[in-house]
């Protein structure tokens, strides 16, 4: 059950677990732990993209080791059995990236919320001011159960580095599907980052991530829709596929797509432009 709709959710808000990982490009202006201390989905935890991901690394958003998963879910309250909702208010549908990431490291029952907070406010669903500044801090876990520790299983399998990318281009072992914006894929429009050139990855195709989403509902648009979208930019998901973007937000966006298409796991290759098209 890769998506949840807003009518499950609040019928089984107090059987799940939630995130709220909200992110906002810069551009935006928009901030979006300011937004979730106003107004969240009540019981909802506050996910930051930027604080969880790999600080080592000069890149954004990359995925952070297993032990600091570990550490950091734990730190959460988070076990391996509860089932774990991931929604946010963000124009990048910003939650996929933290389903890729409990995935990534092994957590079986995840479901990104259909719609996101968008739908849910239009829907007049209830919403909390209520927040714990205690989960996600590092100093309570001591006070938790050393036996019930979160476990992980890293798939390490389910990300891709530059030599592999590069590799791919004279093997073509598997199929490179970007998801930014024609725009930005045809070398038309800037980098939103400073420092990097125009263009694509040598070889790769086009699927806007924001063609996968209905933009009355904010929703992922029918499988069948979804079927044609790839077929129509030459991407054969039964096929291997490895997505990127900018900086792994938005190609784990296609990886929900992709799942709900074909049932399989997403490949992600984890530094994307941000990586690759370095001046």
């Amino acid at each position: 059950m890769n998506l949840v709709n807003t009518d499950w959710l609040e019928k089984n808000l107090n059987k799940v677990k939630i995130f709220d990982a909200s992110w906002h490009m810069p551009s935006t202006k928009r901030n979006a732990k300011k937004e979730y201390d106003e107004k969240h989905i009540k019981g909802a935890m506050f996910w930051d993209v930027n604080e969880h991901s790999d600080k080592d690394s000069p890149f954004p958003h990359m995925m952070s080791n297993s032990d600091y998963w570990t550490r950091m879910l734990w730190s959460f309250g988070i076990q391996n059995d509860d089932h774990i909702i991931v929604y946010d208010h963000s124009d990048v549908y910003s939650s996929c990236r933290l389903w890729f990431a409990l995935k990534y490291f092994g957590h079986q029952k995840v479901s990104v919320l259909d719609g996101g907070m968008k739908k849910w406010l239009k829907e007049n669903r209830p919403t909390s001011k209520e927040v714990n500044e205690d989960f996600g801090k590092f100093s309570k876990i001591e006070k938790l159960n050393p036996k019930s520790r979160y476990k992980v299983n890293e798939n390490a399998g389910w990300i891709k580095n530059k030599k592999e990318i590069d590799e791919n281009i004279k093997t073509l072992s598997f199929q490179t599907v970007d998801a930014r914006s024609r725009e930005r894929f045809e070398g038309k429009a800037d980098e939103p980052r400073p420092g990097l050139k125009r263009g694509c990855i040598t070889g790769s195709r086009n699927i806007p991530f924001k063609d996968c989403i209905d933009s009355e509902s904010n929703t992922f648009k029918k499988k069948s829709e979804l079927i044609k979208i790839f077929n129509q930019n030459n991407v054969d998901p039964s096929k291997p596929i490895v997505f990127t973007c900018g900086s792994g937000i938005t190609a784990c966006v296609l990886g929900v797509v992709y799942s709900l298409i074909s049932g399989k796991n997403a490949v992600i290759y984890d530094g994307s432009w941000s990586e690759y098209g370095e001046k």
